[in-house]
């Protein structure tokens, strides 16, 4: 703050005596920087609310329809007798996991033209649903399935951001589910997955690093990551950049923390889902219905 006053001078060179005392505010109005306000009031590192609806697919072997927020998405993992012919031409032992990933079109605002349309896979598409497979085979000993082939379907019901982190974290209950029915009826004779894993995105919005992108936060960030890990805490993929912008090593290093702090929530509720799979009823799927236009199931 600064205050300059300036004397009024008589035609002699002195100061008028009963003249006022001119005087010129400098101070400047306070300046507060704008708060950092998220779409759906969450802070920073709060994740948006997650459920898990297990045997939604009967005839997989395992599935679950996973819900963060309002990204809903239907993962199954289906036993396949056979392992893929070059693995049966290199002679490898064990058995095999591969993904597949699709939005369907009605999961976006605008709808999404199916990838048999264009006579091929999206890149996108590509990219995730290998992410998916490198993140299941990263926990799964391959030589305890045998010859056999574990296929991981994900498929986006409803898309509001993180549908990788998803399909991922949903993937991962799937399989257990089924590894838990397989060893129930002699197919297997040890369980198969060695840790669980999971995923969770994170960006800068609003020049401040958050938890568990939603679309609009998605769509307005600065830099967007999406990080694996086991729930032992090890990292299996960390993929991030900055969108037409750069990101500091500080954030950097509060995106991984707030996604560590978020997945360790999620391996919890995991754990909960698989062990109550069984105990729980095929989907009722009148009650499904009538929810799945609400927010947050």
């Amino acid at each position: 703050m600064r205050r300059i006053d300036f004397p009024i001078w008589d035609d002699h060179g002195g100061i008028v005596p009963t003249a006022p005392i001119l005087a010129l505010d400098f101070t400047h109005p306070a300046r507060t920087l704008p708060r950092m306000t998220r779409p759906d009031s969450r802070t920073s590192a709060q994740l948006r609310p997650i459920s898990f609806h297990p045997n939604v697919a009967p005839n997989a072997t395992g599935s679950v329809l996973v819900c963060f927020g309002d990204t809903r998405v239907i993962c199954s993992a289906t036993v396949e007798e056979g392992v893929p012919g070059w693995m049966r031409a290199q002679k490898v032992s064990g058995g095999w996991l591969t993904a597949e990933y699709s939005m369907l079109p009605y999961s976006t605002h605008e709808r999404k033209h199916r990838d048999i349309s264009r006579g091929k896979l999206d890149g996108r598409s590509s990219e995730i649903q290998r992410l998916i497979g490198r993140s299941l085979r990263a926990v799964v000993d391959l030589q305890k399935i045998g010859q056999r082939t574990l296929w991981i379907d994900c498929d986006v019901l409803q898309a509001d951001g993180g549908t990788r982190t998803a399909s991922v974290t949903g993937a991962c209950v799937a399989t257990a589910i089924a590894f838990n029915r397989m060893l129930a009826d002699g197919r297997l004779k040890d369980f198969p997955l060695r840790k669980l894993v999971a995923a969770v995105s994170a960006g800068v919005y609003q020049g401040t690093p958050v938890l568990d992108l939603n679309y609009p936060e998605d769509k307005a960030a600065t830099v967007d990551f999406n990080i694996v890990m086991t729930e032992a805490l090890e990292f299996v993929e960390v993929q991030g950049s900055g969108e037409e912008a750069v990101f500091t090593t500080e954030q950097m290093t509060a995106m991984l923390d707030l996604s560590r702090n978020g997945i360790a929530e999620i391996f919890s509720l995991q754990k909960i889902a698989i062990l109550n799979a069984d105990k729980a009823e095929p989907v009722d799927f009148a009650s499904l219905v009538s929810s799945f236009g609400k927010k947050s199931l």
